[in-house]
């Protein structure tokens, strides 16, 4: 026997590479058996979200807003890390401009975190909440002044360094929308198995990985992306969180927002972007002592 027909042989008996070569399918149809049940569950999965929209429009220490002074009750101090420095406002919600069922009706909802250069977040354990906080007013004392509030603000080590991800202080506009499960959330591997393998039994895959298709190649893709609450979530890397996780909720998600190097309002590291999730009875108690704080980038 020749050396070219050594090779031959081997080329003509070679492992499929993917699982379709496998069933003996064509690229374009796994392309089309994927799609079909990538959009059934972007129909099965639809679920209530609010998209946020960033402004240029002056806040009070009472409203809805990124960065900025944030309220304080009159008796009360800034947050603070474990080391006693002051935390800084990354967001606060005004929950009566949330119409979502999770969503608490009223009360302001924010978000604290220290401006060093994770941002407040713990790499190896990202429910610490030593360097960022979440704190609920139920009822606000409308008296209080900004001026009260300032009054009590203290420089930290990292106030000269410019090291939180918002550029200033924006405003916030709310739309109520609808969101379908994202692929990069850590359930949808499930749930595509699944529901691949339901419309095709004769052609079972057994994880989401054996699919060549890039989803986000087709203008109907789902898109996860932007500021929001509730809904899926989107990540520049993964999801830190695993399919049974208990943190369902998304209690808030902030994209890199901007148009040029010259007009940025966040950016998280490389365009990246951020997310807090809590469990969703958590959330209906108004108990925000356990959250996920997570935010990763290119």
């Amino acid at each position: 026997m020749s050396l070219f027909d050594i090779f031959k042989n081997k080329k003509n008996n070679a492992i499929p590479e993917t699982k379709a070569e496998a069933y003996g399918l064509t690229k374009e149809q796994e392309e089309q058996y994927a799609l079909e049940a990538y959009r059934k569950i972007q129909s099965e999965t639809k679920i209530p979200c609010v998209k946020i929209k960033l402004t240029d429009k002056k806040t009070t220490i009472f409203q809805s807003k990124i960065g900025g002074m944030g309220y304080i009750p009159r008796d009360g101090e800034f947050p603070t890390d474990s080391k006693g420095r002051q935390l800084r406002l990354l967001a606060q919600i005004d929950c009566s401009d949330i119409k979502l069922n999770e969503f608490p009706r009223q009360g302001l909802l924010q978000f604290w975190i220290l401006n060093n250069d994770s941002y407040g977040q713990n790499f190896e354990d990202n429910a610490n909440h030593n360097d960022f906080k979440i704190i609920y007013h139920r009822d606000m004392d409308l008296s209080v002044t900004e001026s009260e509030i300032k009054a009590k603000f203290i420089e930290n080590e990292f106030d000269n360094k410019n090291t939180m991800p918002n550029s200033g202080e924006f405003g916030m506009e709310f739309e109520l929308s609808e969101n379908s499960l994202s692929v990069s959330d850590c359930r949808f591997d499930r749930k595509f198995t699944e529901t691949f393998n339901e419309l095709y039994p004769e052609y079972k895959i057994d994880s989401y990985g054996e699919i060549d298709v890039y989803f986000d190649d087709y203008d109907d893709a789902e898109d996860s992306w932007g500021h929001k609450i509730g809904g899926y979530p989107e990540f520049t890397q993964w999801d830190p969180r695993d399919e049974n996780t208990t943190y369902d909720f998304l209690l808030l998600q902030l994209d890199s927002d901007y148009e040029s190097a010259d007009n940025v309002k966040i950016m998280w590291g490389d365009a990246g972007i951020c997310n807090f999730f809590i469990n969703s009875e958590k959330l209906k108690n108004l108990d925000f002592s356990d959250v996920i704080y997570n935010w990763d980038c290119y």
